[in-house]
């Protein structure tokens, strides 16, 4: 029952009743200490024996049964007189001890009163309130900064939250935007042919515009696939080199890159790396691919892979239209061909998306550039095998 009690009251209100609990044990201990010490001493009194009565006679002296009487009447006044007056003072001690543990208490409490108010202004719309720090540095400055610590973290998910579901809600849209026009093109071919009586001929022409609905839808899809097996991790691991797989990313696409009337430059160094083959492959023919068809008649596509700093690093280059450096990074969103928005070319605007998911699925770093002359500059690092 008294611990039930002393766990409804505030900690200011027990740290005051245990240090009054103190103040009057001690006290008490001190009271008792010198009553022991006066009952069991010795006594001493002083007679004047100089004096006469009013016969002239002087006064008989004691003897030692009278003056035993007269030592033992002091000891018992002395002992008397001493009882109320220390258990008035100690009742007076106690209660400013009292009175000074509250004052103290709140004084100790204040910081973390702090904490808590600034705790219960927060919430999920409003994380950018701090706890203030009190000098000197001890255990409460501690915890203030700690509580601080863990606002930030919390600020940083929230927002890390908001970020993602932005670009999820906005990675749905486009999603749903690019199926949609295939199924608008299909749905438009058949209900033209359709209406009336078709010939031969136009039954081939919508048979042909489906087919090339039907396969950007399935572009679409694989690609979304790809982007999804990517963002969820890696399935196997093996060592690769990923100088062999630019090289026959190159020799895949020699071919578009001599009708584009590009200049590739190659400098492929060994460079071993741990992953997923099939998404390494993936990822730098993505790439060869985005190099030559955002190139430009007469321009060039460098590749280049090798250790540097302890990490495996892959870089590809190209020349191309002027692009600047805020609309680079946003390539990296899916759906995004340029000008930092979806537009429609032949592309679906997936490949730097799975590119970026891919690296990251490797532990891997991906830096876009935008090129003083036009044109894009990619690097991708992952850690070297050891």
């Amino acid at each position: 029952m008294v611990r039930l009690r002393m766990a409804r009251l505030t900690a200011r209100a027990r740290l005051a009743l245990l240090q009054t609990a103190l103040v009057l044990a001690a006290g008490a201990a001190l009271t008792g200490l010198t009553y022991l010490l006066m009952r069991h001493g010795t006594f001493f009194a002083h007679l004047d024996l100089s004096g006469t009565d009013p016969s002239g006679t002087p006064p008989p002296m004691p003897t030692a049964e009278n003056l035993q009487v007269f030592a033992n009447r002091v000891q018992t006044a002395t002992l008397s007189a001493l009882l109320p007056q220390a258990a008035l003072a100690l009742v007076v001690v106690t209660a400013l001890a009292a009175v000074v543990g509250w004052l103290v208490a709140g004084g100790v409490l204040r910081p973390i009163r702090v904490i808590s108010s600034t705790a219960r202004r927060l919430s999920a719309e409003n994380l950018t309130e701090r706890v203030p720090i009190a000098t000197p540095a001890d255990e409460l400055s501690a915890l203030a900064g700690t509580v601080n610590d863990m606002l930030d973290r919390i600020q940083r998910g929230v927002a890390e939250r908001d970020r993602i579901l932005d670009s999820q809600r906005l990675f749905t849209a486009n999603a749903a935007h690019e199926l949609r026009t295939p199924l608008t093109t299909t749905r438009t071919a058949i209900d033209v042919t359709l209406d009336g009586n078709p010939s031969r001929a136009e039954l081939l022409t919508m048979a042909g515009d489906v087919r090339g609905a039907v396969e950007h839808m399935q572009r679409v899809l694989d690609g979304l696939l790809l982007l999804a097996r990517s963002q969820a991790g890696l399935t196997a691991r093996e060592s690769v080199d990923l100088a062999a797989i630019a090289a026959a990313a190159l020799d895949t696409a020699q071919a578009r890159a001599t009708a584009a009337d590009l200049t590739v430059r190659s400098e492929l160094h060994p460079t071993p790396v741990t992953g997923e083959p099939i998404l390494l492959e993936r990822m730098i023919g993505n790439l060869v691919d985005n190099a030559i068809r955002y190139n430009r008649p007469g321009g060039h596509l460098a590749v280049a892979t090798g250790p540097a700093d302890g990490r495996a690093v892959l870089r590809i280059s190209n020349t191309g239209r002027h692009i600047s450096p805020g609309e680079a990074e946003k390539l990296l969103e899916p759906f995004v061909h340029g000008q930092g928005t979806r537009i429609r070319t032949e592309g679906l605007g997936l490949g730097l998306s799975i590119v970026r998911a891919v690296t990251l699925a490797h532990q891997g770093r991906i830096t876009v550039a935008a090129q003083t002359g036009g044109g894009l500059d990619i690097t991708v690092d992952f850690p070297q095998n050891r």
